[in-house]
């Protein structure tokens, strides 16, 4: 996933610095002279995993053009405190206006693909992969998937035109009107526009069973326990993907990946990563 100089990227860092700077800096407009140049580095504060470094120059250079940013840390890398993972070279007082909105993204998506190098590494040397979902912060889903990809972890939908996602709520409509989950994939299936593939979320074995039957091409096993999905797998036998999601943290998620589940669909991923600490410090 190749993202940080996409146009929805810069519509992103537009917006942010339009949140925080459409009034001005008072401070440093009131402190610090025009003609001030100075250095600054951007430095870690605690041990995880560094991205969103490109969004960060791209704060700075929407800010100041001729800043002179150089990254010395590329994402995907593991840092440690007091690694610098970059220096900003300029005017003082555009370095200080750039700071906060830089800092925000740097330290949410290095949090972002922290947290999910945690969970690849729980998971190591099983065949499963470590998946998002779409409870990401309004506005910044490219940014957090891609902090995702860059932990080690896969996308799941990006959009809900991404992916055919049968969930309980659709279930209970239809079933309303008296369709089976048979009935439910077929009208998806004849629906939809093609190619796409069908997802249905099952809470029961019985309910997965229908599903493989069914044609489903991916079945979600939705906060089951972790001997009934041990069961929902060798019922389904392979005729469809087999994700897990639900209640998942780091303490469970190798024995949920020992059930033999494709996927682990984890929202806390995006919705709720502690950031990585990070600052930056004027020369």
């Amino acid at each position: 996933m190749r993202l940080p100089n996409t146009p929805q990227a810069k519509l992103i860092i537009d917006q942010a610095l339009a949140e925080d700077l459409s009034w001005g800096d008072v401070t440093t407009e009131a402190l610090v002279p025009e003609t001030q140049q100075g250095k600054a580095s951007i430095i870690a504060k605690a041990r995880g995993i560094i991205a969103g470094t490109d969004i960060a120059r791209q704060v700075f250079l929407k800010v100041d053009p001729k800043l002179k940013i150089n990254i010395l840390i590329k994402d995907g890398t593991e840092v440690k405190p007091s690694d610098v993972i970059a220096r900003i070279e300029g005017k003082t007082s555009n370095i200080l206006k750039a700071e906060r909105v830089a800092l925000n993204f740097l330290q949410r998506l290095s949090g972002i693909a922290s947290e999910t190098a945690r969970y690849v590494e729980a998971v190591k040397g099983l065949p499963v992969n470590i998946t998002d979902t779409r409870k990401t912060t309004p506005g910044l889903r490219t940014l957090e998937k891609y902090a995702v990809q860059i932990g080690g972890g896969k996308n799941h939908r990006m959009h809900l035109g991404d992916g055919i996602l049968i969930k309980d709520n659709h279930l209970a409509a239809l079933r309303n009107q008296g369709l089976s989950i048979e009935e439910i994939i077929a009208r998806a299936r004849q629906n939809a526009p093609p190619k796409l593939k069908i997802e249905v979320e099952v809470k029961t074995q019985k309910e997965a069973v229908e599903a493989a039957a069914a044609g489903a091409d991916v079945i979600m096993l939705d906060n089951m326990e972790l001997e009934d999905m041990r069961q929902a797998v060798q019922l389904i036998k392979g005729r469809a993907l087999i994700e897990a999601s639900g209640g998942i943290n780091l303490e469970r998620v190798r024995a949920v990946a020992e059930t033999g589940v494709d996927l682990i669909s984890i929202g806390a991923l995006t919705h709720s990563p502690k950031v990585l600490d990070i600052s930056l410090e004027l020369d």
